[in-house]
């Protein structure tokens, strides 16, 4: 091994024969049947697959939701499928952002007060937060719409608080699950836009799962699970 190659940095997420298995005996389900997975700092990657591939269970794994039953999960090189839950939160906490489908806001606090809220988990001081979170409203394209609650606010405006929400820690990773997926076509590819950016000028890793293949082509690259296994690995765009 050259000297060069010996002092590779580690990627930024390694799944290595990773398995995941529900239920006992009769009853057990493989959800994923030994995946191997490398992702690098400032990838922006799709997940696909038909319902039951594994596509879930991965990314909930890679969210630290849930553990693998077999297999590495390494983080920078630290083993996740060692730590407790209690760890396993704090690493969320601090280097991950989630965006749903679903929004997930808070319904009777303003857009600002919805971005707060993870740093408030965190004990981050009032001032300190508001700061924050003005901050990323602002990113979004939302700043005027901070004192708005979600009801005052369209589909495409409540998912952009929602990624404010997700990036207000700066996170090293953003999981989002069908980020686009209860948007119309316009909001949609504005929704996309804005990852591409946060991907791009942030070098946030951006992990999406997604069933729209018109979405997924935003994405550096896009996998494809089948039976619990990787079938397919495509990269497909470089930075421009």
């Amino acid at each position: 091994m050259s000297a060069s190659a010996a002092a590779e940095p580690p990627p930024l997420i390694e799944l290595q024969a990773v398995t995941k298995v529900y239920g006992e005996g009769q009853a057990a389900f493989q959800a994923l049947r030994g995946v191997d997975l490398r992702i690098d700092q400032s990838d922006f990657v799709a997940v696909m697959g038909p319902s039951g591939s594994g596509k879930s269970t991965a990314m909930n794994i890679l969210g630290c939701l849930d553990s693998p039953t077999a297999g590495a999960y390494r983080f920078r090189g630290m083993h996740v499928e060692q730590l407790s839950r209690n760890q396993r939160a704090l690493l969320r906490r601090h280097y991950l952002g989630f965006v749903f489908q679903g929004f997930n806001l808070l319904a009777r606090t303003t857009a600002l007060e919805n971005v707060e809220l993870p740093l408030v988990y965190r004990g981050e001081a009032r001032a300190a937060r508001h700061a924050r979170a003005r901050a990323a409203l602002d990113a979004v394209g939302l700043l005027r719409w901070e004192k708005h609650t979600p009801a005052e606010l369209s589909g495409g405006q409540q998912q952009r608080v929602a990624i404010a929400r997700a990036i207000v820690t700066d996170p090293t990773v953003l999981l989002a699950d069908e980020p686009t997926g209860n948007l119309d076509s316009q909001r949609s590819h504005e929704i996309m836009d804005l990852l591409v950016a946060l991907n791009r000028d942030r070098g946030i890793t951006v992990l999406m799962v997604t069933h729209e293949p018109e979405m997924a082509h935003y994405a550096k690259r896009i996998i494809h699970f089948r039976d619990g296994r990787v079938d397919t690995d495509h990269r497909h765009r470089e930075d421009t």
